[in-house]
This record gives structure tokens, sequence and C-alpha cells, in this order.
């Protein structure tokens, strides 16, 4: 299976939950966001998101501003 994060391709041999990638690639910090193909995944549902072939996903900061 292939996806994209962050215009980087990976190659996972197995379906994973985005908790279980950004764990295990050591991107799991307060204030992230993702999306998955332009749609906001909400944090509490990370866990339970199974990544698919082809998924584009974009890691970012929240940043808070005023």
């Amino acid at each position: 299976m292939r996806i994209s994060l962050n215009d980087e391709g990976i190659e996972l041999e197995n379906a994973l939950t985005v908790q279980a990638l950004l764990a295990q690639r050591g991107y799991l910090q307060p204030g992230c966001a993702l999306a998955i193909n332009q749609t906001i995944i909400p944090r509490d549902s990370w866990d339970d998101h199974l990544l698919q072939d082809g998924d584009d996903i974009l890691l970012f900061q929240a940043i808070a501003g005023g």
C-alpha cells in the first residue's frame, strides 16, 4: 500500500490507523492537525481511521493567532 505524508511517498506493508502511523514516525505531538485527501480528520478519530491505498495525508501544526 502506498500513501503520501506531507508529500513524502511511503510504502506500508499493512493497513495502519492514523494514530499508528504517526506514532511509528514520531509525529504525535500536541497541537497537530491532520487532513486526509483534503478532509480534516478529528484527532479523536485517529485511533479508528484506517488508512487506504493512495491516501494523501497532510500533517501540520495548528497555530492560534489574534
